[in-house]
């Protein structure tokens, strides 16, 4: 089962029972047998109405658990803590989720004016760094799909109201490696967020740091763009180093 999950994890697309075998060379019974088990179970789900199979939310919960349980969440803290120290702004931690884009880590500015985002809330993909950071990952037939099915929420008068306009955005954060938010899911808000990678170069969560105009322009906040760069390639050797520990 677990080299199931793995042969999915490493997949950048839903994979059938036959093309998951592919890679493991299994008797085919057993390997639709193992999958249905899995579905059962809630660790895998099916795309769409195909007979293709993806990752599960509760798989990608536990996936979460352990990363935030493990040693990797004291260097996590540790790295975000640093970079605030730095800014001066509110720094986050954030996963893609099915709501959204998942905060699941952040150290507050000191500053007493700043934006509320609670750890544990979703804020939308199209709207935000984070969001943009991970739509920008996708390969171009899954992003496609995504869009297709994300309603584009006018937040503020900056949002992007149409998928023209937000592809045009994309293309951008792909060939800059960094997302902005220029007002685009709060008035007043200004935001960054560079991807952290697995070791294959998959997306798997984003660093960003947020304060209000009064304080943040865009400009300044590219300013910081090499500290946010350090942390995100840090968090990332932390976290698949894991391993070695």
């Amino acid at each position: 089962m677990l080299r199931i999950l793995e042969v999915l994890g490493e997949s950048e697309r839903p994979m059938t029972a036959t093309e998951i075998n592919a890679h493991l060379g299994l008797p085919k019974q057993t390997v639709h047998r193992l999958c249905a088990t899995l579905e059962e179970e809630g660790f895998l789900t099916r795309y769409g109405t195909s007979l293709k199979f993806q990752a599960s939310r509760r798989l990608r919960n536990l996936g979460a658990s352990l990363l935030n349980h493990s040693r990797t969440h004291i260097v996590r803290r540790q790295l975000l803590t640093e970079v605030a120290r730095h800014v001066r702004e509110t720094v986050n931690f954030v996963v893609p989720g099915e709501a959204g884009m998942h905060y699941v880590d952040r150290v507050e500015t000191d500053w007493a004016f700043r934006v509320q985002l609670p750890i544990g809330s979703s804020v939308p993909f199209h709207c935000t760094a984070s969001g943009k950071c991970f739509l920008s990952s996708l390969d171009p037939h899954a992003r496609d799909v995504l869009l297709s099915a994300l309603p584009l929420d006018k937040k503020t008068p900056n949002t992007h109201g149409t998928i023209d306009s937000l592809l045009q955005d994309l293309e951008r954060v792909s060939a800059h490696g960094y997302a902005l938010d220029n007002q685009e899911f709060i008035a007043g808000m200004i935001a960054i967020a560079v991807p952290v990678k697995d070791t294959a170069g998959r997306f798997i969560a984003a660093v960003a740091f947020h304060g209000p105009t009064q304080r943040l322009s865009i400009d300044q906040a590219e300013r910081q763009l090499p500290i946010l760069l350090e942390a995100s390639q840090k968090l990332s050797s932390a976290i698949f180093a894991a391993d070695a520990y």
